[in-house]
């Protein structure tokens, strides 16, 4: 079962208990000493998740392979690094929000990874927020496990490395309030669902003349509420302060849906489970990136897959 938990109080504020993900055991951190935290990976979540820290009062070190966005975290006074080796040379917790599994084996085990410069490790604790499969997360936990800490305190013994994905999207990322999990594929997965079951109903709605705010106000009234609905309307102009009120921009990124979704297929398929709404979820995320629209927020599949139309 997931334990969910903020990402201050993982940090800093107080003893926190998280699971690492099914797979590993139940384990109690005492975070009060931790010092500099490094950040990898400064994108549009990263970014806000490494701002955040900023404003709680942390000292932080990031890296990015986007040196504009590095210049960006520099002016603000914060130390940046060339390699994910030197941000775990200078840290002692250390959090990584990457694209794909090949970027997080890259980032601990490459060539200027944070395993690069042998088994003895100043970070105590590696947290990994990417959204990857679970034979990578057992992979790289395993190899920072094998390792030794350059000085052991507070209890600690070994370097350790939490499997913590994370769910909120980008405006809880700006807020602070991300919620950490060990079951993000099978969100991602029903989030996906969701998200094409109203986008598909706004838009046959409209063909049968029903403005969605209508239909948002049904909806999130009667048995239809849901996330993708009250929080997150696929409809332009039916909401504010989301990816669909600014052309799409600004959220998660249908690319990054189709990577989860392929992931979710693929782990179906390792233990022979039918999934057909997984598959067609799928190939109509694939299509919308095929299409050109790889960039532009998962919701916007209302207007570029449904062909939904604006609220006026």
């Amino acid at each position: 079962m997931a334990t969910f938990c903020r990402l201050r109080s993982l940090l800093g504020l107080h003893k926190m208990v998280c699971s690492v993900s099914p797979f590993y055991p139940m384990r109690s951190y005492s975070s009060s000493s931790f010092g500099r935290i490094g950040f990898i990976g400064l994108g549009n979540m990263g970014a806000r998740m490494a701002d955040s820290l900023i404003k709680d009062g942390y000292e932080i070190a990031v890296h990015d392979i986007n040196h504009n966005v590095m210049t960006m975290f520099s002016a603000k006074g914060v130390l940046t690094e060339d390699s994910p080796l030197k941000v775990a040379e200078t840290s002692d917790v250390v959090i990584t929000m990457l694209p794909s599994s090949n970027h997080v084996l890259d980032v601990y085990t490459g060539k200027n990874g944070f395993l690069s410069g042998g088994s003895l490790l100043r970070p105590r604790l590696f947290i990994d927020s990417s959204t990857i499969d679970p034979q990578t997360s057992r992979k790289v936990s395993a190899a920072v496990s094998n390792c030794s800490l350059i000085e052991k305190r507070d209890g600690w013994k070994a370097p350790a490395m939490l499997d913590a994905p994370v769910s909120g999207g980008v405006l809880a990322a700006e807020d602070g309030t991300l919620t950490f999990m060990t079951a993000k594929i099978c969100n991602n997965l029903a989030m996906a669902i969701s998200m094409l079951g109203v986008s598909e109903a706004f838009a046959l709605g409209q063909s049968l003349g029903i403005e969605a705010s209508t239909l948002t106000k049904i909806f999130n009234s009667s048995s239809a509420r849901c996330w993708s609905s009250d929080a997150y309307n696929p409809v332009p102009g039916v909401m504010d302060g989301v990816p669909s009120s600014r052309n799409y921009t600004g959220g998660f990124a249908s690319k990054l849906m189709a990577k989860d979704l392929n992931l979710a297929a693929a782990s179906a398929k390792d233990i022979g489970f039918k999934c057909p709404l997984t598959s067609q979820a799928e190939k109509i995320f694939t299509e919308l990136c095929n299409n050109g629209h790889e960039a532009k927020d998962f919701s916007g599949v209302f207007r570029y897959y449904y062909s939904g139309k604006d609220e006026q």
